[in-house]
């Protein structure tokens, strides 16, 4: 196992760096000016010639990558602005800050959104996807499967605007969404962001439910199933040692890249309720033309999905020890 993730790691780290220098290539060379962009609205002339300065518009672009690649593991100066600790993920000039540092004002927020929307999705989804394939033709089935397809069908800012009104306007049984540390108030961490929560699991609990019914269909039907069962073994048993632990497979997949694109950043859903998060700063960044913040975010996002990959390659090997040879 220590192998493998090992292997895992080196080819994450080696992505990662790929990504980076595409991203970097993207924003800086690709631009007529990207001093100006980063510079911001309200740009003055000596500023804009500090950051072309400290972005090193002068030299070629492999150049500013290498400086910028080293502010990760060193940290850099950024004339004017100050001093960007490692790891710097290079300096918002527009906001006259790091961009590590705005990023990890975000980030609790995003991870809060990200990972209680997953345990309502989950729970929901995959359950209601178990109880669908056991009671499969029947009225649970029946029901538990056009449920799913309108919730595919929904939008999140529809539902959002919706559930407000509904829930927070109309009835008060629900607080208006909100962001409080977990660490300061547990109780108004929850209550702040179970709306949220709610609504932006009502689509990935509709694609759960598909995929854990279909899986789960397709395992029931295999030979080694219903040889379990002729040998006597009790239906519970079956379905939970053979069927199900076949079936983890495919949603173990699933998850792990929805869960990095949510840390990436649920846009719609941060813009819907009004939240601080990763996704509602890269649009910020983008709209702003804030090169550098929309730079670290991209990063941020792409690291996430390869993080939880290898994430999913570990409980790869763990249910089928086959894939540690791979």
């Amino acid at each position: 196992m220590f192998r493998f993730l090992v292997r895992r790691i080196l080819g994450a780290l080696i992505i990662l760096l790929i990504i980076s220098a595409v991203t970097f290539w993207l924003f800086y060379a690709i631009p007529r000016d990207p001093a100006t962009m980063s510079c911001g609205k309200n740009c003055t002339p000596d500023m804009l010639a500090q950051i072309r300065k400290n972005l090193g518009i002068d030299h070629p672009v492999p150049v500013q990558y290498w400086e910028w690649l080293k502010g990760v593991f060193v940290g850099r100066d950024y004339v004017g602005f100050g001093h960007c600790d490692a790891p710097c993920l290079g300096y918002s000039f527009a906001n006259r800050e790091p961009v590590l540092g705005t990023i990890m004002d975000r980030l609790p927020l995003t991870l809060s959104l990200a990972f209680g929307s997953a345990v309502v999705f989950l729970v929901f989804g995959v359950g209601a996807g178990m109880l669908a394939a056991v009671k499969q033709g029947k009225w649970q089935d029946k029901l538990a499967s056009s449920a799913s397809l309108l919730g595919s069908s929904l939008q999140i800012y529809f539902v959002g605007y919706l559930a407000m009104y509904l829930f927070v306007a109309k009835l008060g049984i629900l607080d208006n969404p909100s962001y409080t540390p977990l660490t300061q108030d547990p109780i108004a961490w929850a209550s702040g962001l179970l709306l949220p929560w709610l609504v932006l699991a009502i689509i990935f609990t509709a694609n759960y439910t598909r995929m854990a019914r279909s899986q789960l269909v397709e395992q029931l039907s295999e030979d080694y199933v219903r040889t379990a069962r002729a040998k006597g073994l009790s239906a519970r048993n079956v379905f939970f040692r053979f069927a199900w632990r076949g079936a983890m497979g495919p949603i173990v997949t699933v998850f792990g890249i929805d869960l990095g694109t949510l840390i990436g950043g649920a846009i719609i859903t941060e813009y819907t309720f009004s939240l601080q998060g990763i996704g509602r700063l890269a649009v910020d960044s983008v709209d702003k033309s804030d090169l550098p913040m929309v730079l670290g975010v991209t990063l941020l996002s792409a690291g996430a999905i390869v993080f939880f990959n290898i994430i999913v390659d570990a409980v790869y090997a763990l249910i089928d020890p086959r894939i540690r040879l791979a």
